[in-house]
């Protein structure tokens, strides 16, 4: 015998129609798209509008490169990294390469104790991703100041073809912002979570529902959007 399915006696409150409604669904806290968290939503159309962005840098980028009739400098010895006075081709690409890939295996671990309620392995975790991604910075920071004492220009190269100055340094420029970017708000969240602000529902920017770390998450998927974009870098831009 099935029991009668239990049914709340008390009316919802009427909800405003139109446009005065759209905008009451998304600026409070509502699930759209069945289910999946508005936050998320949002990255996720940001993430695609981003793929678009660097996917016209790097066809630009082959496009160049095909096309150009001065030869285009050899990679593996214009990135040369210096130890002793013996030359290692591409070592410092391959250092910056791992330091990001490990940034991934942290961040997922971090997003592995927010769905634990872990707090205070979910704030470790993401300050040692912010500094792997602070390094990766650094060493790009290096790799830049090396190549401009060498005399690379966005419209000069001492190599070869001069469109190798602008394309390294729009891409690589443009993929180390998101890098900083990325730091930055690793280390807000962080110190928000170490508070417990995600806890007890503290009031102020980036909080969620009490008990929640949606919100790291969701800096996990930009965070291994990075990573991906730079794999795509390392393979199309160093090793080509």
């Amino acid at each position: 015998m099935t029991e009668p399915a239990l049914t709340d006696t008390l009316e919802a409150p009427a909800r405003p129609g139109g446009w005065q409604g759209f905008a009451a669904d998304w600026s409070s806290d509502q699930r759209a798209f069945k289910n999946v968290p508005w936050g998320k939503a949002m990255v996720w159309i940001f993430l695609l509008s981003d793929t678009f962005i660097f996917s016209c840098f790097l066809l630009s980028y082959m496009t160049v490169r095909m096309s150009t009739t001065v030869p285009w400098p050899d990679t593996s010895e214009v990135f040369i990294l210096t130890i002793r006075g013996t030359k290692y081709p591409l070592l410092l690409i391959a250092i910056m390469t791992f330091i990001l890939i490990s940034s991934s295996g942290t961040m997922a671990m971090a997003v592995n104790c927010g769905y634990r309620r872990d707090r205070v392995k979910t704030a470790i975790l993401m300050v040692v991703t912010a500094a792997f991604g602070a390094t990766f910075v650094g060493t790009q920071a290096f790799e830049w100041t090396t190549l401009i004492l060498e005399g690379v220009r966005p419209w000069a190269n001492p190599w070869g073809a001069p469109q190798f100055g602008a394309c390294f340094f729009l891409i690589t420029g443009f993929h180390g912002t998101h890098v900083t970017i990325g730091v930055i708000f690793l280390l807000l969240i962080a110190r928000k979570v170490w508070r417990g602000d995600y806890d007890r529902h503290a009031r102020g920017f980036f909080t969620s529902r009490k008990g929640n770390y949606e919100i790291v998450e969701t800096l996990g998927l930009y965070w291994h959007f990075v990573d991906l974009v730079w794999v795509f870098i390392f393979a199309l831009f160093y090793l080509w």
